[in-house]
């Protein structure tokens, strides 16, 4: 067990979708250690098996597992039901999950998947009346609320969720917080090889801490949001990216 108290009780839960791999996953094993139940939710079952193993080997935490699509809500609405049931309620909710920014999608069924997804699973969370306490946290990016990408669709559509977000912290504070937390470039595998690339190496000279992100650097920045130390953060919009948009 890790040491850091951000101030989570012992039966808390917390669920997180996209934990198959990179900042999902790294939450999952870092909230667990903390003394956290984690739900884990993914379209990919291999990695979230992954996941849930490497979660057990650094704690003694509860572990619930989803496969699904967050898109798809008859799968949300069910998956809702069973992580309650396993982990008897859900207090927090780190919606994560979303095509990586490299997909060609069409542009307006990107955007109603990484929004509407981020929605959908709030509001099935929000319907068990998660308690005193409770918040959520989405993952946004500096792309769109900070910085123009030439992905379209992508730009879009973390700039709506984040959107989202301040809807929820002016609207529903009285059942949760909201929070976001804003990745630059982070080490993940969707960003393999990208560092040595020679775009990567011209953005990494504009980072000032020299470096991409942990996804371990965003998993913390996630939890102290979600975490009861926290309990008077609400609508923000955290950018964790090494100084990265104070350059542009």
């Amino acid at each position: 067990m890790t040491s850091i108290d951000l101030g989570f009780s012992p039966d808390d839960a917390v669920l997180i979708t996209g934990a198959a791999s990179g900042i999902g996953r790294s939450v999952a094993v870092r909230a667990a250690e903390l003394g956290l139940a984690v739900s884990l939710w993914d379209l990919n079952p291999d990695g979230l098996a992954e996941t849930g193993e490497l979660v057990r080997a650094a704690s003694d935490a509860r572990v619930h597992t989803w496969t699904a699509d967050v898109s798809d809500d008859a799968a949300v609405q069910e998956g809702i039901g069973e992580a309650n049931s396993a982990l008897g309620g859900i207090r927090y909710l780190h919606n994560n999950a979303g095509p990586a920014s490299s997909s060609a999608m069409p542009f307006d069924r990107a955007v109603e998947i990484c929004v509407g997804s981020v929605r959908r699973m709030t509001d099935a969370w929000a319907s068990t009346g998660p308690g005193e306490g409770a918040a959520m946290v989405a993952t946004t990016s500096v792309a769109g609320n900070l910085v123009g990408t030439d992905n379209a669709w992508y730009s879009a559509s973390k700039a709506a969720i984040m959107g989202y977000i301040r809807h929820l912290a002016a609207h529903r504070a009285h059942e949760f917080r909201s929070n976001g937390v804003a990745p630059g470039m982070t080490d993940t595998p969707r960003l393999a090889g990208f560092a040595s690339s020679e775009t990567g190496q011209r953005v990494l000279t504009r980072i000032p801490l020299g470096r991409m992100a942990s996804p371990d650097d965003i998993a913390w920045a996630t939890l102290f949001l979600l975490s009861p130390i926290a309990s008077y953060i609400n609508g923000t919009f955290l950018p964790v990216d090494g100084g990265w948009t104070v350059t542009q």
